[in-house]
């Protein structure tokens, strides 16, 4: 499932996070790759443990649990701390796929990977390129989104950042580990919601169907549910 989340970060959320990590000590996106991204990778990355990286991160986590579309759409046990790139003057990210577990370095962080993101940091319409394609069973999804909405997709697909030709592609990414391993079953607990919450908003919560709706839903998701 491939979801676009609008207005993770308003306006101003998104210029007081780029005030903090436009100023700070960017390396080679490398420095945190494995072998064989490496081979395809070509950007910038804030270290992790950057005291400007950590509190955009915690601005960006904050934000996560105010959205209530990205908790029914990821139904989140883990969210790794998020990260922050950036691309210009011709960077890209060839064709790969992200690692299963992902590991903190200096902690026991550990995690699976369900659930890749990309939170745009950049306007749009200030870079050329830059477009986050994801392949999945209906042929390659391009996206390029506004500063402020993020993309959640399978952490299994097969995906690339096409070269910017012009300004500078900003972003945070980021990996959920889901109380639901499945795609399709994730899939199906959002549908079922994303119904629940319209029927509710037409004959009220307390309305018999609704409740018995819930029902299903809550029951799906204590058989699915790794936690």
């Amino acid at each position: 499932m491939l979801i676009a989340i609008p207005d993770v970060l308003d306006v101003a959320a998104v210029a007081r996070l780029r005030g903090i990590i436009d100023a700070a000590g960017w390396i080679d996106g490398n420095a945190t790759s494995g072998p064989q991204a490496a081979l395809a990778k070509r950007n910038e990355q804030l270290p992790e443990d950057l005291p400007a990286a950590r509190e955009a991160a915690d601005m960006v986590l904050d934000a996560l649990g105010r959205t209530p579309l990205f908790v029914a759409a990821a139904l989140p046990l883990k969210v790794y701390p998020p990260l922050f790139n950036r691309y210009a003057g011709g960077q890209d990210f060839g064709l790969h796929v992200d690692n299963a577990i992902r590991l903190r370095r200096g902690t026991d962080f550990r995690m699976r990977s369900d659930l890749s993101a990309t939170l745009f940091l950049s306007d749009p319409d200030s870079y050329d390129g830059g477009e986050l394609v994801v392949e999945d069973l209906y042929g390659p999804q391009s996206v390029k989104l506004p500063a402020g909405h993020m993309v959640l997709y399978p952490a299994s697909s097969l995906h690339r950042v096409t070269p910017v030709t012009r300004g500078v592609r900003v972003a945070s990414f980021f990996w959920i580990q889901s109380m639901v391993r499945d795609d399709a079953a994730r899939r199906i607990l959002f549908d079922l919601d994303s119904g629940v919450q319209a029927v509710a908003a037409m004959s009220g919560q307390g309305d018999p169907a609704v409740v018995r709706l819930t029902g299903v839903y809550h029951n799906l998701l204590r058989r699915w549910a790794d936690a």
